[in-house]
């Protein structure tokens, strides 16, 4: 009888450790499961601006490149767009696009609206066969956006003079706005780091992504700062181009 009582004492012990450790084990694994949202809540809390988009109902605008025609087939072109019109406050916008690789080939960007025959602007740009994040200042041109006025704008990579139909191109719309007085004063009142973040929640597409890429060009190594653009791409669905901002961080 007393060896009975041994054996289930025994047993009782085993399944009483085995619970506990499962218990522990359990704990343990929802502890690290904590800690891991934890990281991804603050890794979220630090990826800065919110973009908020216009609420204007305008339908999807951005046109991704192709690969067709000219050197890598795995050649991406995308602006640097939202899928709808983006709004500037500047007369003189930078425009921003992304090409995973270097060509060789001429790239041209092109800006037209539809009361006009001609192109407000044609011009040729000088990349130097790089890859990456890419722009054009419209303040080293003539062209001036006039407020209320959309645009369309393009990027293309020139397969040769006699085969444009081979060209890779990309293209987004623009319009020039002029803020609200609220958002005028935070504006003013922003400092060169916090400009990304009041241009985004004011729904200024085109300034918030240039007031980031226009730190990074000062700060390149600065990874809290890629990571912010990168975290900005994201929310308008420009999955590569923001993965290329994050293996700039050194």
């Amino acid at each position: 009888m007393k060896m009975n009582n041994v054996v289930l004492a025994g047993v009782a012990l085993g399944l009483f450790v085995s619970a506990f450790t499962a218990l522990a084990a359990e704990t343990t694994t929802k502890a690290d499961a904590n800690k891991e949202a934890a990281k991804k809540k603050a890794a979220s809390a630090n990826t800065g601006a919110v973009y908020s988009p216009p609420m204007r109902g305008a339908p999807a605008a951005r046109i991704g490149g192709g690969t067709r025609g000219i050197g890598s087939e795995t050649l991406e072109l995308v602006v640097l767009a939202p899928d709808h019109t983006g709004l500037t406050t500047k007369e003189q916008p930078t425009l921003y696009w992304y090409v995973s690789e270097p060509v060789q080939a001429r790239l041209e960007v092109t800006l037209i609206n539809d009361d006009d025959i001609d192109p407000e602007l044609e011009q040729a740009v000088d990349t130097s066969g790089q890859a990456g994040i890419q722009s054009m200042d419209l303040a080293k041109t003539r062209t001036r956006l006039v407020p209320g006025k959309e645009y369309r704008w393009f990027v293309s990579v020139v397969a040769g003079s006699g085969q444009r139909s081979n060209d890779i191109v990309a293209s987004g719309t623009i319009q020039r706005i002029k803020p609200s007085a609220d958002l005028q004063k935070e504006i003013a009142g922003a400092n060169e780091t916090a400009l990304m973040d009041v241009y985004a929640r004011g729904g200024i597409w085109y300034d918030a992504i240039d007031a980031a890429s226009r730190l990074i060009g000062k700060m390149p190594g600065d990874a809290a700062l890629q990571e912010q653009r990168a975290a900005l791409l994201e929310q308008v669905g420009l999955q590569s181009a923001a993965n290329y901002s994050r293996t700039q961080i050194q």
